[in-house]
């Protein structure tokens, strides 16, 4: 092997504590580290590329000329296998290492010298190869981020009150002063005192005695010594709350100790490491009514997501939006080279190619023998499943829900995504696929005095339908079981689309009269998502309702619920009959939403939006709007003018959004909407696509008084005929706990027909009968025929 004479010439520094090293699988495909070839990683800059047919890592050389990288391969262990654990406790979990379970094979890899494998000319290169390999990984990394999130501090940490370290000079911070454990060791921040930590499951790592000081002294707040680093993050445990908590004085608390901050390094796992490993082995079985394991499919198309803790719901609805044509067309290209991006993990459009490539190209829906289920009858092999962490990363980047490891809602998270994709840029003029979802709702608004009426579009690319309960029986009667009669689709719809009267004063014959409200379908989209809406207030706490909805396989028209618009004769109200500015609130159910804690503005909103007249109308609408982008907005809105000065709003901020795809005219709009918060003028822009005025060479949505549209998303024809595609099903009684699987139907080999598949997470089954799960689906993808 020729030494490599680049390793002088560049300049190379080991990888700091807040560089994220890429060295799991490749930042533009699925390839991994345990890949035949596997993984290259730059060590100019940590980025991670396969070495395999896609060569990813040769790509990432031509374009940024970084040669030396890095090649790690990974061979799992072979080990017995064993029944699982016990139910142990979060301070209880064994620290499993990589080399507890992996073989590591490393070698030099220079491309200008376009060779292989090199030999440094000096030992320049260890400390950056040892810093790449002790790094933590960018999916634990963000896991751990995600998981520390949910620590707060407690009143224990806040008001400590530490006592005169009198014999902390002469104490051994090496080990437990009650035994000679030297790991594990925990350290008291009121007096000083070191204990170990609790007994670890298999009866190592600890005798307790931290616990045991606790139970002698009650000071309840305690650091993992091993834990702590330089950037002041460690393991802070208070006993008194049982529970995992920060410190915001910590590097404070340490000196009293003598422990410099600058000076300490992190030498053993922290809790949440640990943590993020055990929730990970979290399985689950499926199997048939006569208790026979599904058989698992394999091939294009079928290639499940494994669960990065709490992801299911990320999951679920990707594998739905995949199945279609269109996020297929504008994302799947293998022929391709990925887009250019100076950092592929954080561009929208490379980690959704890369998604696509990963679950649509059948190159990694194999058997795998780690995931091997059984039951009665046999064995099952499931795939190991792709880990979605970059794109969770980047979809849940600066959110305060999708960011965490909680629980998510998959339809808040669909709203999300087509939110990204709308607001990315889109290049070489390539389709958004959110637009294939999009279509037009009309309100029609009648005075029952004068008879005029107004007709208002709004642009829509998701539908909520309320799902009626008729319970068997009466509530409290002891013959009823508490469940629901069936209801159909078209039941759902109907009261959707039902007429409403709402209190509203008339600008044109100025009576303080009713209206008469109804909504219904100007046009329809390609793709249709449905999502039913099972709650009820059971003490002003919404609740998950398992009513049966009867969905067929066979086509449906829903020809019925579109509207041909104004009708000759009808006599439309002027424009600045504005009935929401003209709206005057109900006082009285005003003061008892305020009463309950609910702000003032989205009290007189929600009020305004359904009737005035209904309090638990009201609140329902509060409830399911709580995460709306304008819930904040007020209904008696400033008017902003379509040409407001751009001098008027920091001209760097209108620069963040023109990136975004928002033109200078929208960016200005929303920053004057939003007093020039930029992340609200974001989700400004998304809630108001009807707002928005033809601008430059980027069609926009605007509609005039008689509720016409210049460009009207979706179509108007007949018949409007829909074929169920897919569902997202949850079980849990409430959406942000549970499980969600989705159900699509696909073509399969062999099969002549279409077959029902099911995605739980990484395990990917064809399902002979999904007749009970489509009554209790929580989104509903229908296709036009």
């Amino acid at each position: 092997m020729a030494a490599c004479l680049h390793v002088d010439a560049l300049d190379l520094q080991p990888p700091s504590s807040s560089q994220v090293v890429y060295r799991e699988d490749c930042t533009q495909c699925f390839d991994s580290i345990d890949d035949e070839s596997g993984l290259n990683v730059c060590l100019s800059c940590f980025n991670g590329g396969c070495a395999g047919s896609s060569d990813h890592a040769r790509l990432h050389y031509e374009r940024f000329g970084h040669p030396l990288a890095l090649n790690i391969k990974r061979t799992q262990k072979e080990v017995q296998r064993e029944e699982p654990p016990q139910k142990i406790s979060k301070l209880a979990i064994t620290a499993e290492t990589d080399e507890d379970r992996y073989n590591l094979s490393t070698r030099l890899v220079c491309y200008s010298c376009d060779q292989e494998t090199t030999k440094a000319s000096n030992s320049k290169l260890q400390p950056i190869i040892v810093g790449v390999m002790n790094a933590t990984t960018f999916s634990k990394r963000e896991e751990i981020k995600a998981w520390e999130q949910e620590f707060i501090p407690c009143e224990h940490t806040i008001s400590l009150v530490q006592q005169e370290p009198r014999h902390i000079k002469s104490q051994d911070l090496s080990q437990c002063s009650r035994c000679d454990l030297k790991e594990n060791l925990w350290l008291c921040l009121e007096c000083g005192n070191l204990g170990c930590g609790r007994t670890q499951f298999g009866g190592t790592g600890g005798n307790s005695h931290g616990l045991s000081h606790f139970d002698e002294t009650s000071h309840a707040v305690a650091v993992k010594l091993g834990s702590i680093t330089a950037d002041g993050s460690a393991d802070i445990y208070c006993y008194q709350c049982n529970e995992e908590r920060t410190d915001p004085d910590l590097a404070t608390h340490l000196a009293h100790w003598g422990i410099n901050l600058a000076g300490r390094e992190k030498t053993e796992k922290s809790l949440m490491e640990m943590q993020v490993e055990q929730n990970l082995r979290w399985d689950f079985t499926m199997t048939t009514g006569d208790g026979h394991e599904l058989n698992s499919i394999f091939g294009p198309g079928l290639t499940g997501l494994s669960n990065l803790g709490n992801s299911c719901y990320l999951s679920s609805v990707v594998q739905c939006l995949f199945d279609l044509p269109e996020f297929q067309r504008r994302y799947y290209h293998p022929d391709e080279r990925p887009p250019f991006s100076e950092d592929p993990a954080a561009d929208l459009e490379t980690q959704l190619r890369k998604l696509a490539d990963g679950i649509l190209s059948g190159r990694y829906s194999r058997q795998n023998k780690n995931t091997m289920t059984s039951s009665d009858s046999h064995e099952t092999l499931h795939q190991k499943g792709l880990a979605p962490s970059m794109f969770k990363h980047l979809i849940g980047r600066d959110h305060a829900e999708f960011s965490t490891m909680r629980q998510q809602d998959a339809f808040e998270f669909l709203l999300h995504i087509f939110k990204l994709i709308t607001l990315s840029k889109h290049p070489g003029g390539l389709d958004n696929p959110v637009e294939s979802f999009r279509f037009c709702m009309e309100q029609r608004l009648e005075c029952l005095n004068c008879k005029k009426v107004r007709y208002r579009l709004d642009v829509q690319d998701n539908v909520s339908i309320p799902v009626p309960a008729h319970r068997v029986g009466n509530l409290g009667d002891t013959a009823s079981d508490g469940s629901f009669e069936p209801v159909t689709l078209f039941e759902c719809l109907d009261a959707f689309t039902s007429g409403e009267v709402v209190d509203l004063r008339c600008t044109c014959c100025g009576s303080q009269e009713k209206f008469s409200k109804r909504s219904s379908f100007r046009t329809m989209p390609a793709q249709l998502v449905i999502n039913a809406r099972r709650f009820e207030l059971i003490n002003w706490v919404p609740t998950k309702l398992d009513i049966p909805v009867e969905v067929n396989d066979e086509p449906v028209d829903l020809t019925a619920y579109l509207s041909a618009g104004p009708t000759d004769g009808e006599e439309v109200l002027p424009e600045d009959g504005d009935s929401d500015r003209d709206f005057q609130v109900n006082s009285e159910l005003l003061g008892q939403l305020i009463g309950m804690g609910f702000p003032e503005v989205r009290s007189e909103k929600a009020l305004s939006l359904t009737g005035n007249a209904d309090l638990e109308a009201a609140m329902n609408w509060l409830l399911s709007h709580v995460d709306d982008p304008s819930v904040d907005e007020p209904i008696k809105k400033k008017q902003i003018t379509r040409d407001a000065p751009y001098h008027a709003h920091d001209p760097s901020k209108i620069a963040q959004l023109n990136d975004m795809g928002i033109d200078n005219s929208r960016a200005v709009r929303a920053l004057a909407a939003t007093g020039g918060d930029i992340n609200r003028a974001i989700d400004w822009v998304f809630s108001h696509p009807d707002d928005i005025v033809e601008t430059g060479d980027t069609q926009q949505y605007t509609s005039n008084q008689h509720g016409s549209l210049e460009t009207t998303p979706g179509f108007d024809t007949t018949p409007a005929t829909y074929q169920l595609r897919s569902i997202v099903c949850h079980k849990g009684s409430s959406v942000h706990a549970g499980h969600y699987v989705a159900f699509v139907r696909k073509r399969l080999p062999g099969n002549s027909g279409l077959s029902w598949v099911m995605f739980n997470d990484e395990k990917v089954v064809e399902v002979a009968d999904v007749q009970e799960m489509k009554k209790f689906a929580y989104l509903y993808f229908f296709s036009r025929v």
